[in-house]
């Protein structure tokens, strides 16, 4: 229909044999353009598999059915423009189609080979610029055509070489299916490439047929990236479904409920950046008046963070015994931990409370300091004995504080994604503001006061807008009255 539409605004004669070829160039542009068409919309419907090759792919394949469009008679005479426009609009795609393939192969390629790539991009790039500006400032097309004929020819000659050079001496790998569709595709254009260069510098005589080795090699290049799609897609849900098992491994780590005590309210948040997270929060209960209440952070984020806050468990479930001297379960957690990884630390601090003498003993590991209200002062007060992080020394030592504690007293543990996290001026929501809305909400509950700020942390930060949290959050609200005060 399309066809039938520009011929019938064509009043001139045409040869039946030219006409076949103009209606088989058409065909194929149109093919082209529509393969370069959803290979983009697929990538922008698909953005989380971040698969360029769609990109690149649709690309060189839309810019080389234009450029083939273009270069049809009916279409150049069904359009009211000169032909020297036509033959500039040519020019262009044919400076700038090059770099969309080679941005392709750039994404197959690895190690020394996307070196090699990376370099002649950056020529490439450099050369599509300078044949452009050429072409606008006077020189003659027909020069630039003369002088890519012979740019190509030396990419094509170029290649193979670096692709052997690159190997080296490394065993030789067997291809996969992907690899030889592509170099079988890439052989047939390569033919038909070789065969319109020599036709354009005049050394052979015929009909240019270049679009067709065109077509069976996008062909081949859009099985290979369909099949690298689909292997990406296919990967990322694997790895969702591992993430998910893994977060539920990791919710299963974590207290199912705080502990219960008469005189004491205690409340506990999680909040995680992603589906497995650092943080960890636990309780170590000997009776009806006596708990420990550990908080830690493993440096870094995702899996091999929240493998370490399991093995960190594991390792405070072997406290029970020093539960009553903080000092002694940090030393017993640094020497279980130090030794199993490298590159990661902890941060931990660890509360012990005695409802019946009234005591709060405390000890941390590099960690934020427990703040503390008290109902007899104004203004949130900072409680900090901090020794070495856990993991990396295995000698680190420990000290302990008592404070004793009031009727009314409040202390929130927390690891430090909750100070830290930042507006859209980049400006900290800080251990300041913190303390002042602890003073500032002292008739809330522990529970209350922890969904509170949780909030005001998430507007800070604009979690609520959609704005990405940066670290994991974990705070523990603890609400004292002595044991005996509540017979």
């Amino acid at each position: 229909m399309l066809l039938a539409l520009l011929l019938s605004q064509i009043q001139v004669n045409v040869n039946p044999g030219e006409l076949r070829w103009e209606l088989l160039k058409l065909s194929v542009a149109i093919v082209l353009i529509s393969l370069g068409a959803i290979a983009l919309a697929f990538f922008f419907s698909r953005r989380k598999a971040q698969e360029l090759t769609l990109v690149y792919f649709g690309l060189f394949a839309m810019l080389y059915g234009v450029r083939l469009l273009g270069a049809l008679q009916t279409i150049r005479l069904s359009l009211p423009f000169s032909p020297a426009f036509w033959l500039q609009f040519n020019w262009i795609i044919t400076a700038v189609i090059i770099l969309p393939f080679e941005l392709f192969l750039y994404q197959l390629a690895n190690g020394a080979m996307k070196k090699f790539l990376f370099w002649l991009i950056t020529v490439q790039s450099l050369l599509s610029l300078a044949g452009v500006l050429g072409g606008f400032f006077g020189i003659k097309i027909e020069r630039l055509y003369t002088a890519n004929n012979l740019e190509v020819l030396a990419t094509l000659a170029l290649a193979p070489v670096a692709y052997a050079l690159t190997r080296g001496a490394r065993p030789r790998q067997p291809w996969t299916r992907e690899i030889r569709v592509f170099v079988a595709g890439f052989a047939v254009w390569l033919l038909s490439v070789l065969y319109a260069n020599l036709l354009g510098l005049g050394v052979l005589r015929g009909r240019d047929v270049e679009y067709l080795g065109f077509l069976v090699f996008v062909c081949c290049l859009g099985y290979v990236t369909a099949s690298r799609s689909f292997a990406r897609e296919e990967l990322l849900v694997t790895i969702h479904k591992e993430l998910e098992i893994a977060r539920q491994i990791q919710a299963s780590t974590l207290p199912r409920e705080v502990p219960r005590f008469a005189g004491l309210d205690i409340a506990a948040r999680y909040v995680p950046m992603s589906a497995v997270a650092g943080d960890f929060y636990d309780f170590l209960v000997l009776d009806e008046h006596r708990v420990g209440l550990l908080v830690a952070d493993v440096t870094g984020h995702g899996v091999p963070a929240a493998l370490i806050a399991s093995m960190l468990k594991v390792a405070f479930a072997g406290q029970l015994e020093n539960a009553e001297e903080p000092a002694r379960v940090l030393a017993g957690l640094n020497r279980a931990l130090c030794g199993k990884f490298e590159e990661h630390f902890v941060t931990a601090v660890y509360v012990f409370l005695d409802l019946h003498q009234g005591v709060m003993r405390y000890a941390g590991a590099g960690h934020p300091p427990v703040l503390l209200v008290s109902s007899s002062t104004a203004g949130a007060r900072r409680v900090e004995e901090n020794g070495l992080m856990l993991g990396l020394f295995p000698e680190a030592a420990y000290a302990s504080a008592e404070i004793v504690l009031q009727p009314g007293d409040r202390c929130l543990l927390y690891t430090d994604g909750l100070f830290e996290a930042m507006n859209a001026a980049r400006e900290e929501f800080g251990k300041a503001r913190v303390g002042q809305f602890l003073e500032a909400h002292r008739a809330l509950s522990a529970p209350g006061l922890a969904g509170a700020l949780l909030e005001e942390v998430s507007r800070w930060s604009g979690h609520a807008a959609g704005h990405r949290q940066e670290d994991d959050i974990t705070l523990v609200v603890v609400d004292f009255q002595p044991f005996a005060a509540s017979q």
